[in-house]
């Protein structure tokens, strides 16, 4: 996610009541979660097992919880709680702000678009030309809509990452600052449900198409010209190649990698990353051809 302005990390500090280790002169220019950080962005870590993997991202600035070594180039600033000021450094640059009309001010909606009755659209939603959104669909805020993109009645886009903090007596929602990116020529069946990504963006690739009742979770990329049956489910942060085939009722994991032109057979579990320009089959998924030797061996075994 990225700041409309800069912000200077003496300010920011002063704000949140942090101390400053290491370059108290740098600039945040975004905040993102450890998956998605870029150079100027704020990252946060609070699990000591994994500060030197932050303190090695290409996150600028990163709030933590105890006084260490800071990297050349780099600032930490040190607060109780690191997850609290991060969720509240999200919030209070996207904050929450309920529709009161059916489609907000704020979107930006191409004159050749075609938008049926019941479509609810948010906050700074573009939507390109030519593109035909049918109705009981819901857009939601942040969204971005390429040209002649198609989606079917009843698809929810833009709804927050099922995405939650971990403590030891409860779970604590994780503000959702991302967005979702619709490419040209994108066509989403109906009642599918893409989610926004927590900080980032979630993809759909150019020319992708998408069956009725997929499910795309928190800051997936799919690749250019895929195609996913009904019912298949994408684990957030995975991120899919080009021109890759998915059958009915498959389900990939999340923070996976998955190569172009591979293709997933129905039903199949993908549990790990998976190399291109092959196909898989069953659960846990492993390469079709293995997978059905497999089952020929069973069946020799009972006889």
């Amino acid at each position: 996610m990225r700041f409309k302005t800069p912000i200077s990390v003496k300010l920011l500090a002063r704000e949140i009541g942090a101390k400053i280790i290491g370059n108290a002169d740098l600039w945040a220019h975004g905040i993102n979660e450890i998956h998605k950080v870029q150079p100027g962005d704020i990252t946060f870590v609070d699990i000591e097992k994994y500060y030197n993997k932050s303190l090695r991202s290409n996150a600028t600035i990163i709030l933590i919880n105890k006084e260490v070594e800071c990297p050349e180039d780099k600032c930490l600033l040190v607060v109780a709680n690191p997850f609290k000021v991060y969720n509240d450094l999200v919030l209070k640059h996207r904050p929450f702000r309920p529709l009161s009309e059916s489609i907000s001010p704020s979107a930006q909606i191409h004159p050749t678009a075609i938008i049926e009755p019941q479509v609810i659209i948010g906050d700074e939603v573009s939507i390109g030309a030519n593109t035909y959104i049918q109705g009981h669909c819901y857009i939601g805020s942040h969204t971005t809509i390429g040209n002649e993109v198609m989606i079917q009645a009843g698809t929810v886009i833009g709804t927050d990452a099922f995405y939650f903090k971990q403590w030891p007596d409860h779970l604590e929602k994780w503000h959702s600052g991302g967005e979702v990116i619709i490419e040209d020529r994108v066509f989403i069946g109906a009642s599918c449900t893409i989610n926004k990504g927590v900080s980032g963006a979630t993809v759909i690739g150019e020319g992708t198409k998408l069956d009725s009742q997929v499910h795309i979770g928190h800051g997936v990329v799919l690749g250019k010209n895929c195609l996913l049956a009904g019912q298949v489910g994408v684990g957030g942060k995975t991120i899919v190649g080009d021109r890759v085939k998915v059958y009915g009722q498959a389900g990939i994991a999340n923070n996976l990698e998955i190569g172009s032109d591979s293709i997933i057979l129905a039903k199949a579990g993908v549990l790990r990353s998976l190399e291109g320009g092959k196909s898989y089959f069953g659960v846990p998924a492993e390469e079709a051809r293995k997978k059905f030797m497999q089952i020929v061996a069973v069946k020799k075994l009972v006889e």
